[in-house]
């Protein structure tokens, strides 16, 4: 599935129309399966009840996904790339410390979301099985785990086949929802009565306990955050207009369904799906498999979104440095082999504690409401940035607050019932997240940076000093100093002191991660010629810093331009024109032991930091240098200097 914000379906096209149902509505686009079946549960069918949700079921809808995410929300792009964290970036310029907070929080909540998912998703396909005669005691949990694992195992491969049949399936499965909706709303059209909201309201306000009906009715809106962060590889005009269609499909399917539960009032549903019921007998396979198919494509891009998500949040230093690989040619695909198993464990976890797809029910959509209000908040301060009008700021807030906030409290419900193991994982994410982001300003605030100056004649001496062995013709060092005219003190101890290191060019390598998503330059600053080059890298957030490649670039240009001669300084090779070695050199930072009285909570976090750090790349392979030509040094952190000893001599 690939990434196409350069305009590759910023125009509305067929093409890019059909892309959009594959790639956006998956996860939205099962909700039909399990949200009809979560509102009767194993109660009695009460047909007031039943009218009353589906016109819940179709405001959520409007209010949730149409007006906040495919009206206003959508607006809120980064270069036509979408999710909490473009939103964060557009946003944190404004130099608001607390933002972070919300974007971390939503953004564990969207990934805890995406262990939960596949299961419920393929779970209530699988399950249909049990209507058809001869698998009516089938055992679902090795079909659902079997499918799930094939799913995880094809991901190292890339997605680039599959995907050219998710447009296509997703389309079949949008009509076959719209027909059958059809075929059940034809039984009792007087249910089309439930689009007004007066029998919402009704319910929620005359019968005890119909609030709590509000957890099973948030299912039907669970993938609206996605259809956001999903925006850059289909373009917002697409994901707009392809909506009409889906929404017709979806309320249709819903209103066919209620139709057929109120034709039933009284009646228990005893293993029934409201789903499947409208299916005759003989196309019921066929729906099975339609069904199971769309499952898998809703949860395939929820994988590629949390693939996504944790690229950027390794971009914005929200996420430890993990391996990435790129499977495919296709721009913006990638897999990242730690999340993938952490989520393949996550999904069979889910679907061994649970079993069915009813107590997944009953646990789902705790952290995705917890997600959406932190988008909420982000967007609120967003629209304050763009000077939308404030009377209309106020009254979005304000319905948001009660829409959202009612669906938090009756999510709440869902916590004793298993929504707490979604929401642990998502604090575990969060921590994580929090720790590795505090660790790395903790860490920003002890790097003592010294002008460059000041050692500029230094080095060019050192170049020239015969007396000294040359240690590489081209000495690379990777810095963090934002100020071409300052450089790291540990890196002028590196080179003078820690064992002279002789070279011909001195180069200094700054990556510098830009808010934008696809931005790639770079500037060069001739500090001191043929002797000291500083090269600053500009990289947009979901770009790579693949370091090797982007310098053997730049020095190509260099080259090309006469502004460097990279050839051997040693005569033997320099008269036979051989270029010179490149030596690349990573300085990584331990907690020193000769800390003393450090703050209990920075203990912790630099503790969690270095905890994580053994778990993840090194600085070496996380900026994608080629091990054979790296050298990494190791500097003790001191943040807390030990006091003075007092050491008594004695004869």
């Amino acid at each position: 599935m690939g990434n196409h914000s350069h305009g590759h379906f910023q125009k509305v096209t067929l093409g890019g129309l059909l892309v959009t149902l594959g790639i956006i509505y998956g996860d939205i686009g099962t909700s039909p399966l399990y949200v009809m079946k979560a509102i009767v549960d194993d109660k009695a069918i009460n047909s007031e009840m039943v009218i009353g949700a589906m016109s819940l079921v179709f405001w959520t809808i409007t209010l949730q996904t149409t007006i906040k995410y495919v009206i206003f929300t959508l607006k809120a792009d980064n270069k036509g790339e979408g999710g909490i964290f473009a939103l964060y970036t557009l946003i944190k310029k404004a130099k608001r410390k607390w933002l972070i907070f919300p974007a971390i929080i939503g953004g564990c909540c969207i990934l805890g979301e995406g262990i939960i998912t596949p299961p419920i998703s393929v779970a209530s396909a699988v399950e249909g099985l049990r209507m058809l005669p001869a698998f009516s005691h089938i055992q679902t949990v090795p079909i659902v785990i079997a499918i799930i694992a094939g799913l995880f195992f094809i991901q190292q491969f890339g997605t680039k086949f599959i995907g050219r049949f998710f447009g296509p399936v997703m389309l079949v499965y949008f009509v076959m929802l719209g027909v059958f909706g059809v075929v059940g709303l034809s039984s009792n059209p007087g249910v089309v009565k439930a689009l007004n909201p007066y029998y919402g309201i009704s319910l929620l306000f005359q019968h005890p306990g119909a609030f709590w009906l509000l957890g099973a009715v948030f299912l039907c809106t669970t993938g609206a955050e996605a259809l956001y962060s999903d925006m850059g590889h289909c373009g917002r005009k697409n994901i707009r207009i392809s909506w009409i269609f889906v929404k017709t499909m979806l309320v249709l399917n819903y209103l066919g369904q209620t139709a057929w539960l109120v034709d039933h009032d009284g009646q228990k549903l005893n293993g029934l799906i409201p789903f499947y019921t409208l299916m005759p007998e003989w196309f019921l396979p066929a729906g099975v498999i339609i069904a199971t198919v769309a499952a898998v494509v809703a949860s395939q891009a929820l994988i590629s979104g949390s693939f996504t998500l944790i690229n950027e949040a390794m971009r914005l230093n929200f996420w430890p440095k993990v391996k990435i690989k790129y499977p495919t040619d296709l721009k913006g695909q990638m897999y990242i082999p730690s999340i993938n198993w952490l989520l393949f464990s996550g999904c069979v976890f889910i679907v061994l504690f649970f079993r069915e797809s009813k107590g997944m029910e009953a646990a789902y959509g705790l952290t995705i409401i917890l997600g959406m209000i932190m988008s909420s908040r982000l967007l609120a301060f967003f629209m304050t940035l763009k000077k939308y009008p404030k009377m209309f700021l106020y009254t979005f807030v304000a319905v948001y607050i009660v829409v959202e906030g009612s669906f938090l409290v009756a999510n709440l419900e869902k916590f004793p019932k298993g929504g707490y193991i979604t929401l642990i994982i998502a604090m575990v994410l969060a921590a994580v997240m929090a720790s590795w982001y505090i660790a790395k300003l903790i860490r920003q605030r002890y790097v003592e940076l010294v002008p460059l100056e000041n050692y500029r004649q230094m080095l060019v001496d050192l170049s020239t000093d015969t007396s000294i062995q040359k240690y590489a013709t081209h000495l690379v060092y990777m810095t963090s100093a934002h100020n071409p005219l300052e450089i790291e003190s540990k890196v002028i101890y590196s080179i003078l002191q820690k064992r002279p290191k002789k070279a011909d060019i001195y180069w200094f390598v700054h990556v510098d991660v830009l808010d934008e998503p696809y931005r790639m330059d770079y500037k060069v600053t001739h500090i001191a010629a043929d002797d000291i080059i500083r090269v600053d890298f500009r990289i947009g957030f979901r770009i790579a810093p693949r370091v090797n490649l982007m310098f053997r670039k730049v020095v190509s240009d260099l080259v090309k331009n006469k502004e460097v001669d990279i050839t051997s300084r040693y005569e033997s090779l320099n008269k036979n024109n051989v270029i010179g070695d490149f030596k690349f050199v990573v300085l990584e930072k331990f907690l020193s032991y000769e800390n003393d009285d450090l703050p209990l909570f920075e203990k912790l976090i630099l503790n969690t930091y270095f905890l994580l750090k053994r778990f993840s790349l090194s600085e070496a392979r996380a900026f994608g240098l080629d091990s054979s030509s790296v050298k990494v040094e190791k500097f003790p952190m001191v943040i807390s200097p030990a006091k003075e000893l007092h050491l008594k001599r004695i004869d």
